[in-house]
């Protein structure tokens, strides 16, 4: 048997739940969640999302409310995401640059109420204020225009810095923008702002329900793919990787997230950053309709995935299913 390693000796590390937890592999926690927040107009508000079955938005004091439960089950960060109203879209997207627009509300708001025991994320990017949809500003022909969109980006940034975000998260995928960004951060004393970019971030059929829970879906215009990436694609995964680190991202992230695992681990492997993915509003959404259809035990299924995003080298994870894992997590 020298230089075997015999199928019993397998088994017997699996033959009681002490000797499994003794030599798992894996450890997930509430800490490695991130909670994604949708944030609408007026008080007292909750609006149930057709499309996300159990995930509402939340007007600004309610989704101060949902902060503080966050804090309190152990999640470290969540994130924001706007639904503007129609008449604040525009072509350009300048509600973005609104130092009292929805988002700068609920920042001043979540840490009015939770101070420094949450930390707080923001979406960088302009298909919550733009008319048309689209990340970015426009031509006459639609295309979306890189180098104009990247300087609206800064003023977005600089905005939500000064309401008190944490973590800036540019999902805009333009080309230069995370080196934009940083520059602009460090020049208005905004040192230790975290950068965590989209850098990876697939033109996936996935996002359906979450441009219903930000209103853009009606909107839009065409497709993403001229600034999302291909599918298809896994080198040029590491090639935008690489750029975002250079120019100043203190982490990145793959979007979305199971069927990108296999990007996930190269970037883990090749990149000393914390990798980040987001369990996207598809994802969740097929989860939730599975559990109810019979199909799966919604808890087990939650958390085997939640751990697969660990396994394959997550530093951390978003997901609407945050605070419910965080909960069996801690029974």
């Amino acid at each position: 048997m020298t230089g075997m390693f015999p199928a019993t000796r397998l088994r017997r590390t699996r033959a009681s739940a002490w000797s499994r937890a003794l030599h798992r592999e894996t450890v997930l926690t509430p800490a490695d969640l991130i909670w994604p927040l949708f944030v609408t107009e007026g008080a007292g508000v909750e609006e149930p999302i057709g499309s996300l079955p159990g995930v509402s938005r939340w007007s600004v004091d309610l989704v101060a409310r949902r902060a503080k439960e966050a804090a309190a089950l152990g999640i470290p960060c969540i994130a924001l995401f706007p639904n503007t109203q129609p008449e604040r879209r525009t072509e350009d997207g300048r509600e973005a640059l609104n130092p009292d627009n929805l988002m700068c509300r609920a920042i001043r708001a979540i840490k009015q109420a939770c101070g420094d025991d949450i930390g707080v994320l923001t979406d960088v990017a302009l298909d919550p204020y733009t008319s048309h949809g689209q990340d970015g500003l426009i031509d006459a022909a639609g295309y979306v225009l890189n180098d104009a969109t990247a300087q609206v980006l800064v003023g977005q940034s600089l905005n939500q810095a000064a309401a008190g975000a944490d973590v800036i998260a540019p999902s805009d995928m333009m080309d230069g923008r995370i080196a934009v960004i940083r520059d602009a951060l460090e020049e208005a004393g905004h040192v230790n702002v975290q950068i965590m970019a989209y850098a990876a971030k697939y033109a996936s059929a996935f996002y359906g329900p979450f441009r219903d829970a930000v209103g853009s879906s009606g909107l839009l215009k065409g497709d993403k793919k001229t600034y999302q990436m291909d599918p298809a694609n896994a080198d040029e995964a590491l090639r935008e990787v690489a750029m975002d680190i250079a120019e100043g991202a203190d982490s990145v992230m793959v979007k979305p997230g199971l069927p990108y695992l296999d990007i996930v681990r190269r970037v883990k492997d090749a990149f000393e950053v914390p990798v980040f993915a987001y369990q996207v509003s598809g994802e969740y959404a097929m989860i939730e309709h599975a559990a109810a259809a019979g199909a799966g035990d919604r808890d087990a299924l939650v958390l085997e995935t939640l751990l697969a995003f660990k396994r394959a080298g997550c530093s951390g994870i978003l997901t609407y299913h945050a605070a419910h894992a965080a909960r069996l997590l801690g029974a």
